[in-house]
């Protein structure tokens, strides 16, 4: 177990970033909730946008207006997720969300494009305790992410930014940029 001798909850500790144990009983209801969430949410193709708008802001943590996330869609928690308005995300697409996850206005994200928050220690005795701990990712407004594309723990993606697809960024993308492969680099 992390040391919780601070009287933090595993949830406070994750929330705040800090090395947490996942199957902890609270943390296991929430992801029993979500995964409840996941089905019906999964299950709304033949639901308009208005709809599965409806059942995003039942989840997440905010949800500006026009925001379209073509299902299945899959996250750890959705509490921890912001969209800002006129957000798409097409098919496939997987947000693990320990800590917060934010993408700006009129973001367009393709299909199968992971997004991670979750990370582990690298010290092997901290693995072997079941550790881990999140580290936040932020993305700017009317940024362009391809399909595939992976989005690593700790990254911020800049305002108009392109990423493309298949990529894997592993490192802030200014504000304008066009990063691609594997890993990710900044072309021109």
């Amino acid at each position: 177990m992390a040391d919780s001798s601070d009287g933090r909850s595993q949830k406070e500790r994750m929330l705040a970033g800090d090395l947490y144990v996942a199957d902890d009983p609270e943390l296991a209801a929430d992801n029993r909730r979500i995964s409840a969430w996941m089905d019906r949410y999964n299950a709304s193709q033949t639901l308009g946008q208005p709809e599965r708008q409806a059942l995003l802001e039942e989840m997440f943590g905010s949800v500006g207006a026009g925001c379209n996330i073509r299902p299945p869609f899959h996250c750890d928690y959705g509490y921890n997720i912001s969209l800002g308005r006129g957000v798409f995300m097409n098919h496939g697409c997987c947000i693990l969300d320990v800590v917060r996850v934010s993408i700006g206005d009129l973001t367009q994200i393709g299909p199968g494009v992971q997004i991670l928050t979750a990370d582990h220690p690298r010290d092997p005795v901290q693995r072997r305790r079941m550790l881990e701990f999140g580290r936040p990712v932020t993305i700017g407004a009317n940024v362009w992410i391809g399909g595939g594309a992976i989005i690593l723990p700790g990254v911020t993606v800049g305002d108009d930014a392109i990423i493309g697809a298949g990529s894997v960024v592993t490192r802030d993308v200014p504000a304008g940029g066009v990063a691609v492969g594997n890993p990710a680099r900044l072309r021109g």
